[in-house]
């Protein structure tokens, strides 16, 4: 990425999560419709493939959102490019093998609320600063069903999710005037991570390319006066 900054003429979204399954719809969906998206993913082939696929102008590269050094790092390089973004999407996240809570070792769930909680918190951390400098923007939260109500077998995923409706209400609370973050339950999508809970279950539901259809111009329409509503996708 260029060291140079660029005047900013164009809308621009940050996305975690940005190389796969909803991430990567709603990297190419606003793209399509005139943004510029810097987004971050783990996989360096993905990275490359998304990267190749928007073409240029956009900005696609790996960081670990679980590492606070790394998303500090790329939110310097894109606020120095940029600015402070018009619309910060947190995305990324894992799911728990399916299994009973005290099944679930340490390690896996130590993961899964580094990458579901922390990240967020990191991403937050480093590029709503900025937002609140230029005294607007918009953060949408990525939740879930699973962080309004629960089941089985996903108790760490309902758990970091329960947090993001949390975390995304009382950041609510402390922003400023002309900012705005909601939490967002995207709903039941046919993705790698439904398929991991629910296996063939999950071709009963819509895919993310059908899903991006609906949920991009509502990412769209947000506004400040949306400030900390729990919002769903349907």
């Amino acid at each position: 990425m260029p060291d140079t900054i660029k005047h900013k003429t164009e809308r621009i979204v940050i996305i975690s999560g940005s190389t796969s399954g909803l991430g990567k719809e709603i990297a190419l969906g606003l793209a399509k419709r005139g943004w510029t998206v810097a987004g971050f993913g783990q996989t360096k082939s993905k990275v490359k493939a998304l990267a190749d696929e928007l073409g240029e102008n956009h900005y696609i590269f790996q960081a670990n959102v679980s590492c606070d050094e790394s998303i500090a790092s790329a939110a310097k390089r894109i606020i120095n490019q940029f600015g402070s973004p018009d619309l910060l999407i947190n995305n990324a996240a894992i799911m728990n093998n399916p299994a009973p809570l005290w099944q679930v070792s340490a390690k896996e769930f130590d993961e899964m609320s580094a990458v579901n909680i922390n990240g967020v918190a990191n991403m937050i951390r480093h590029f709503v600063p900025s937002m609140i400098r230029s005294r607007r923007g918009i953060i949408v939260n990525l939740s879930s069903g699973w962080g309004r109500s629960t089941s089985p077998d996903v108790a760490p995923y309902c758990t970091t999710k329960w947090a993001i409706e949390g975390m995304s209400s009382a950041l609510a609370q402390e922003l400023p005037n002309g900012i705005a973050c909601v939490a967002l339950n995207p709903g039941i999508i046919n993705t790698e991570m439904l398929r991991k809970c629910w296996a063939e279950g999950a071709a009963a539901y819509q895919s993310p390319e059908e899903w991006a259809k609906v949920a991009i111009p509502l990412i769209e329409r947000i506004n400040s006066n949306d400030n900390g509503k729990q919002m769903t996708v349907t």
